[in-house]
């Protein structure tokens, strides 16, 4: 039998007939980033889910270890694996050890995230292994030790994984510190960051290497991955569409989806959505219930793990889950994804359909569902866009001062330092290149002396300035420093378990002190009875009612449309856009908006104003997201409000707003362009919203980051109401004694940039101020319309009443539509 010969790889002989028995020929991109790596080089590495990004980051370090050491164990963390999920560890070790253990290397490949057992992380304090993978929690909390810098002396290099994922995030504003401390240490460092879909590419390479590096390299695949989408169109639909209304009634084309693939992953946007989507697919198919699963990430881990578990065994037909399954994980047999509802953006549809066809080469193949009608027109778009690689970029996060407080204190722990030394190490990051001297200045006065308004308090002065170095040397605030490193911070979290004591996850504590004992409720697929509620902990049990119980709404579950995605919606409104079944599908919908007013668009804003009932409306199109027009519709009825004398309600969506009054309200076009002006936008935005109770709030979250409040403490937990009163306490001190202090300003302009976009939300100003208005008087309520008036509807009247309103109003414009056709 013929002995094969070794491939022509830049990998020494093992690894390169290794590869080429398993893997075949290699990709362009895998063969460039072994040599850059050989080279000396750092990077980022960007190609689609399932092209072998991990093996051309992987071997490259590999390599160079076993040819430094062909015949023994190579030094402890050679290598460094950083994670922005811990229950993608398990897979990824699976993936590191494979060549490891195909060509016999007795090498250790171990991971320390926020899952390994106390036991394991005593055996990582005593020995490292060759490669450590980690979370950036997980590394911040090694940097508080005072060996760690020794027991990392023989680290080579360093990788990301899915760096997309951390982009624009305080945890990849942690990552960057971290990095930035490493490459400090170990200046000949190499750092490689892994990403899939993403617009801003070379943001992405300087905020990972910082902006000093050297010899960096952006490598990209050349072959674009084969994308399908299809959407499933409803045999009926009505020509009034609001949020959610066609939703499960698309169970039953759905279930037939499922019966004809032979795994599948059904995508949903919420945690909400997925428990209701679990119930309604597991009756629709009762012969499949037990081979149909739900995953999302408030559900035990034990829960999830069994989970994926059953999809890698080929034993699942269908998961039900949220974004928890959108990264990493290499499910071979899953062969279908299926989403319900708006992708939302281009690049996490992709990223979703990335979970079939998980193999170069092969086509990823996405199902639609749309929720209600015009979601067609939101596939379609989404397809548009994709072929146009108008892919989204992630907007960087500048100088969040929490986090930097948190890492200061952190480095200090592990090894006193000079303050000059520390602000030139946090200025070679992107987040803190612009780092000026008084903020510098006024970050050391807070953590030593706890800032101007809180001198008084010892608790608040966490590290001490002794002959010129910082040290942080008291062992119950290192302690706690410890406990509470992070930035993901969240409402309280209540913990479910059966009374036997097996946890089934968490719920938000919002939701269960609404309800009463013996009361159901659905959590984790499961029909649920709440025996009590003490101490953090809803104990339950399985309900026998055939009544089903409440579903748990989790907090942040509307996002908004991505900026592109919406311009491609409204583009496909007017301009030429390739023949789509989901266009010809709402085309009588878009018919009667044009007879009854005008179909919005790009070129043009297109206001209405009608009358009903509840008063005079303004319906206004500008197709820039549901957080941009939370923001302009405040700022208008601001403005408005101000000039008629009026009070005026808002609701809005992804396509526009809605103003309504009693009276005063017109398309008077001086008084509209004064209401969307772009000048004095900052000013007037502050005014028109209840910023002074949003600030609080955010103002929690950036106090907890920066060690102000210990919602965990050893042994026991803080109940929210009590962090909300230190928050709050904390808020009105730094406002009346201390109002220039920098965590207040993080505070405000979070709220500007984060909740209300107010980068897009001035560029769509700006582009209003270009645009003619078409303003349009209506005799009814047009289709866009109508999902704007139910929407507020539902939010100020009894379901009951709500359900008999909307029923009416569509029985007489559905009539009007006919009669009009």
């Amino acid at each position: 039998m013929p002995v094969r010969s070794v491939p022509s790889l830049p990998l020494s002989d093992p690894l390169a007939k290794w590869f080429g028995d398993a893997r075949g020929e290699p990709m362009e991109f895998q063969t460039e980033c072994w040599n850059a790596y050989r080279s000396g080089k750092s990077g980022l590495l960007h190609a689609p889910t399932g092209f072998g990004k991990t093996l051309a980051a992987w071997l490259g370090p590999l390599d160079e270890a076993l040819s430094a050491h062909p015949s023994e164990k190579p030094a402890p963390c050679s290598v460094l694996w950083i994670t922005p999920l811990r229950a993608l560890a398990s897979d990824t070790l699976k993936s590191l050890r494979e060549p490891i253990e195909a060509i016999d290397l007795p090498w250790d490949v171990e991971a320390r995230t926020g899952d390994t057992s106390s036991y394991r992380r005593a055996k990582l304090r005593e020995r490292l292994p060759f490669c450590l993978v980690t979370t950036p929690e997980s590394l911040s909390l090694m940097l508080t030790h005072s060996d760690f810098r020794d027991k990392l002396r023989h680290l080579r290099a360093v990788v990301v994984d899915e760096w997309h994922e951390l982009l624009g995030t305080k945890r990849g504003i942690q990552t960057e510190l971290c990095l930035a401390r490493l490459r400090r240490w170990f200046p000949q460092l190499r750092i490689w960051g892994l990403s899939a879909t993403l617009g801003n590419l070379d943001e992405a390479r300087d905020s990972l290497l910082g902006p000093s590096h050297r010899k960096a390299v952006t490598l990209s695949a050349k072959l674009e991955k084969p994308l399908e989408i299809e959407t499933l169109i409803p045999d009926e639909i009505e020509s009034f569409p609001w949020s959610g209304h066609l939703g499960t009634k698309m169970v039953d084309a759905v279930a037939k989806r499922i019966r004809n693939a032979g795994s599948t992953l059904l995508f949903t946007n919420t945690r909400s959505q997925t428990e209701i989507w679990f119930q309604e697919i597991g009756e629709a198919m009762p012969d499949l219930r037990e081979r149909i699963a739900m995953h999302h990430g408030s559900l035990a881990r034990k829960e999830r793990a069994a989970v994926e578990a059953g999809l890698k065994g080929g034993t699942l037909r269908c998961v039900v889950c949220t974004s928890s399954l959108d990264l990493g994980v290499d499910f071979a047999p899953v062969d279908q994804v299926i989403q319900v509802g708006s992708p939302k953006g281009i690049a996490r549809l992709a990223q979703r359909a990335g979970r079939s066809g998980h193999r170069p080469g092969e086509t990823s193949r996405i199902v639609g569902v749309p929720s209600h009608a015009f979601e067609l027109l939101e596939f379609a778009a989404a397809r548009d866009a994709w072929h146009a690689r108008q892919i989204e970029s992630r907007p960087l996060l500048r100088k969040p001062l929490d986090v930097l407080v948190q890492h200061t204190l952190t480095c200090v722990l592990g090894e006193p330092d000079r303050p000059e030394a520390l602000l030139e190490e946090f200025r070679d990051t992107l987040a803190y290149r612009d780092l000026d001297a008084s903020e510098w200045e006024w970050l050391i006065g807070f953590i030593t002396e706890g800032g101007s308004a809180l001198k008084a308090y010892p608790q608040y002065r966490k590290a001490r300035l002794v002959k010129g170095v910082l040290r942080f040397d008291d062992k119950r605030a290192a302690q706690l420093h410890r406990l509470n490193i992070g930035t993901i911070t969240s409402d309280s979290a209540i913990t479910v378990k059966f009374a036997s004591g097996r946890t089934l996850g968490t719920i938000e504590e919002s939701f269960i002190t609404k309800l009463r004992p013996g009361q159901a409720f659905i959590f984790g697929g499961r029909q649920l009875e709440l025996i009590r509620f003490h101490k953090l902990t809803a104990t339950v049990r399985v309900s026998t009612t055939k009544h089903r119980g409440q579903v748990p709404i989790w907090n942040g579950g509307k996002m908004p449309l991505s900026t592109e995605l919406a311009s491609a919606v409204a583009r496909r409104l007017h301009e030429p856009c390739a023949p789509a079944a989901e266009h010809d599908a709402v085309t009588p919908i878009l018919n009667i908006q044009q007879r009854w007013s005008s179909l919005p668009g790009t070129r043009e804003l297109v206001v209405e104003f009608t009358r009903t009932k509840e008063g005079e409306h303004l319906f206004i199109y500008p197709f820039a997201g549901r957080l941009v027009h939370e923001g302009l519709a405040a700022l208008a009825a601001f403005r408005i409000s101000r000039e008629i004398g009026e009070s005026i309600d808002v609701t809005q969506n992804d396509y526009g707003f809605s103003l309504i009054a009693r009276h005063g309200l017109s398309l008077d076009e001086s008084m509209l362009r004064a209401a969307l002006d772009p000048a004095e936008l900052t000013d007037d935005l502050l005014k028109s919203m209840n910023t002074a109770e949003m600030a609080r709030r955010q103002f929690r979250e950036v106090a907890r980051v920066a060690g102000l409040l210990i919602p965990d403490l050893p042994g026991k937990r803080r109940p929210t109401r009590d962090l909300q009163v230190s928050s709050s306490l904390l808020f009105e001190v730094f406002s009346n004694y201390d109002p220039d202090n920098l965590l207040l300003e993080q505070s405000r302009r979070e709220i500007l940039h984060r909740q209300l976009e107010w980068t897009r939300l001035k560029r769509t100003l700006d582009d209003i101020a270009e645009r003619p208005l078409k303003l349009v008087e209506t005799e009814r309520l047009t289709p866009m319309a109508f999902p704007l008036w139910a929407d507020r509807l539902s939010a100020h009247m009894p379901a009951g009443d709500v359900a008999t309103r909307l029923e009416a109003m569509l029985a007489r414009l559905t009539d009007e539509a006919r009669g009009s056709g």
